[in-house]
């Protein structure tokens, strides 16, 4: 395996591995334009249905590249508006998982941190071996981890999260599970195994029917109940004039396995 990022596609699936294990997996500015760059190419991909995220070494990804950071300490201004550029970059990045039409699955191997636990949580899924581990430990080198906040506190309680975000601690796997950071934990040897088949459950539904529930999913929380039931209302009007929701309907009343057009 060579490069920053390697992309394997295979039975609708683009499995990307992040793969600088020297780095411990950091979001360097090139990892992060790598990964930028594989979304951008599977968003109008017909046969990437579904995307996971999975890494090689001991730990999944590290967070930013602190090296890459502290040489620009040496710039004119201290490097305020490179990491002002940076941190909005990487907030991109991690909107574009969100609201990429595809769902996008994470295999966590080993230890999230910082960037890497917010690369997680901006997933739509999540599996992780017991032997990976969760942290936001910015408040340990004087740096908060803000900007993992917000991905963090979307996806867990409140108490959760500052807890997470105040103490540093790494948090195990089955903590993990119960805060609601991940879907599911596994054996080592069971991650591959475990990943592939819920991604090959997923691309195996519409995938224009997918995209049309994840563009939904997102916006609607942050509505009031009233608002996001006129607004899913009427995705849902709109859902049914679609191919696959008709075929798929005919299919279920048909007692037949239904034959996608993902349109």
């Amino acid at each position: 395996m060579s490069g920053l990022l390697h992309r394997a596609l295979s039975g609708g699936v683009l499995t990307l591995t992040l793969n600088d294990p020297a780095s411990r997996n950091s979001l360097s500015e090139a990892m992060m334009a790598a990964i930028e760059d594989a979304l951008d190419g599977a968003r109008n991909d017909p046969d990437a249905r579904v995307i996971v995220l999975a890494a090689t070494g001991p730990a999944f990804c590290s967070g930013h590249n602190l090296k890459e950071l502290t040489a620009r300490r040496s710039d004119a201004d201290k490097g305020a508006a490179y990491y002002s550029g940076l941190f909005t970059r990487c907030g991109r990045l991690m909107q574009s998982i969100v609201n990429h039409p595809r769902p996008v699955i994470a295999a966590v191997q080993g230890l999230a941190s910082a960037a890497g636990c917010q690369l997680v949580a901006s997933c739509d899924l999540a599996v992780a071996s017991d032997a990976a581990g969760f942290c936001t430990p910015g408040v340990n080198i004087g740096l908060f981890c803000s900007t993992p906040m917000v991905a963090l506190s979307r996806n867990v309680s409140p108490k959760q999260a500052m807890e997470m975000l105040l103490t540093g601690d790494v948090f195990s796997a089955a903590d993990a599970l119960r805060f609601g950071l991940v879907n599911r934990v596994v054996s080592p040897n069971e991650l591959p195994g475990a990943v592939a088949a819920l991604a090959a459950k997923v691309a195996s539904k519409s995938s224009h029917t997918i995209g049309i529930g994840k563009r939904a999913f997102y916006p609607q929380l942050g509505l009031p109940l009233a608002d996001a039931y006129a607004m899913t209302a009427q995705v849902m009007a709109e859902n049914m004039m679609t191919r696959d929701a008709a075929e798929g309907i005919g299919a279920f009343i048909a007692k037949r396995p239904p034959e996608w057009t993902h349109g």
